[in-house]
């Protein structure tokens, strides 16, 4: 007999079980920004200098550095904020799993026992009461049927938020990826620089020797020679400064593999040579854009989180069931496990909230947090696609203004050749010869700070269009 209920009661369990979530199903709305035409065509920036190319999975590679790739597999294996990110994960999966549990049976055991006496005053006795040891043993399971999906939609939920943990390890690992190419690119233009300006200083000092001379020689008035040593010592003064950037840039690159500042690898400071792209610039389009940003994958999984929260709360509408049993034994130690003592239940317990008003007031508060996420994730993809666009419009300037500096700097040069030729078939004097050297060196040296201005602006334009993760 008991044995046909709990078939029945069990049918009737999986029967009801069949219902459907309530809530909306997810889905990105079609009026949301990602689904714009203007946001999935090519690039509106970058001219000649980037191209509609598939980024790289891993775009540090198109500089072909051999030093770079290294520095970065290190900082992505030891940085500190990268095992914070990965920590996060890691709990956020381990949520994920405890949330995924409740769809399972719960069993509950329990065990006690006691050597007692009750109070004869409590039942107005005045005889002393009896002592004696008593027992409670009992297994107790229990079956939510999830008939309104409230279960499910937490589930689905949990595995959205899940992943925009995933998302936020990827920023992660990206901020981290161009802030060791950053470091790394300071150190070698700072290197750069350092050798324009011992260049610079050489120069001026052959100039500064030759007016020496022709002051000997009664040729030219002695203020000449203080107004040569100050450009001199102006260019000197620049040297310490770009020395403690190298190092600087040195300790950063130390900091972000994992390793304190005294371990830095005094190796990297021989860097002199900036980073050169030899290509355009890959960029892709703007739907492989949004797809590939990890805050626009994160702000659209939290968009589908909140859109499950409606369900979760809509379901405390409607009565929750579970099926329950339970088996033990519970009395006298010197009676344990009898018949007298021995104990079962089984069959349904339902719970219905019927503050119905404060239930309606969480929907309400669970729709206006979605149309919040909504609003947000639109903001993510236009600020997405406004960096990118003006990265990119940045980069392709500084690259104009480079190509321009270095036509100035060559010119200068075949000026300096020229007339260092004249000089030595005594057609012009040294100071001639010297001052087209001075004009090249200026060249050089705007050419070296503008080096380092494209390089960060590649670096942040990679850094905008995502990283190229997968």
């Amino acid at each position: 007999m008991v044995g046909a209920r709990m078939l029945s009661v069990a049918g009737l369990g999986v029967a009801l079980a069949g219902c459907a979530e309530l809530g909306p199903d997810y889905q990105i709305p079609p009026q949301a920004s990602v689904n714009a035409p203007a946001a999935n065509g090519a690039f509106l920036s970058g001219g000649l200098a980037v191209s509609n190319a598939p980024l790289p999975d891993q775009w540090w590679h198109l500089f072909d550095d051999p030093v770079l790739d290294g520095l970065i597999e290190k900082t992505l294996a030891g940085n500190t904020d990268l095992r914070v990110a990965q920590a996060n994960l890691e709990r956020s999966d381990a949520l994920l799993a405890e949330v995924r549990s409740r769809r399972d049976i719960s069993i509950v055991a329990d065990v006690e026992t006691s050597y007692t006496q009750q109070s004869a005053q409590a039942v107005l006795s005045h005889v002393q009461p009896p002592r004696h040891g008593i027992y409670n043993v009992g297994i107790t399971m229990s079956y939510d049927l999830d008939l309104f999906g409230a279960i499910r939609r937490g589930i689905e939920a949990a595995s959205a938020e899940n992943e925009a943990a995933v998302a936020a390890r990827d920023l992660a690992r990206i901020n981290v990826a161009a802030e060791t190419a950053r470091a790394y690119s300071d150190l070698c233009n700072a290197g750069n620089q350092i050798d324009v300006v011992q260049h610079a200083i050489v120069i001026q000092e052959q100039s500064l020797s030759l007016t020496q001379q022709l002051i000997t020689n009664g040729r030219i008035a002695p203020f000449e020679e203080e107004r040569q040593r100050s450009p001199i010592e102006v260019n000197r003064s620049l040297l310490a400064p770009l020395r403690a950037r190298q190092q600087n840039a040195a300790f950063r690159l130390a900091t972000l593999m994992g390793l304190p500042p005294g371990q830095y690898d005094r190796s990297l400071l021989a860097c002199h040579t900036p980073l050169k792209l030899r290509t355009p610039l890959p960029t892709g389009d703007g739907q492989a854009l949004l797809k590939r940003r990890p805050d626009v994958r994160a702000a659209e999984r939290r968009l589908a989180a909140a859109s499950a929260e409606i369900g979760v709360v809509t379901a405390e509408l409607y009565p929750d069931i579970r099926l329950g049993a339970s088996i033990g034994s519970t009395g006298a130690l010197t009676n344990a496990f009898s018949p007298l003592t021995n104990r079962f239940a089984i069959g349904p317990q339902i719970t219905w909230d019927l503050h119905r008003s404060a239930i309606r007031d969480r929907i309400a508060a669970a729709q206006a947090h979605d149309r919040a996420s909504l609003a947000y994730f639109d903001g993510v993809v236009l600020t997405a696609l406004r960096e990118t666009e003006a990265s990119l419009d940045t980069y392709a300037a500084t690259l104009d203004r480079l190509d321009h500096l270095e036509a100035a700097r060559d010119e200068a040069l075949r000026v300096s050749q020229r007339t260092e030729q004249l000089r030595r078939g005594g057609k012009v004097g040294g100071l001639v010869a010297l001052d087209a050297q001075r004009a090249w060196v200026i060249a050089e040296i705007a050419v070296s700070l503008t080096q380092e201005d494209v390089n960060n602006n590649q670096i942040t334009a990679f850094l905008a269009l995502g990283g190229g993760w997968r």
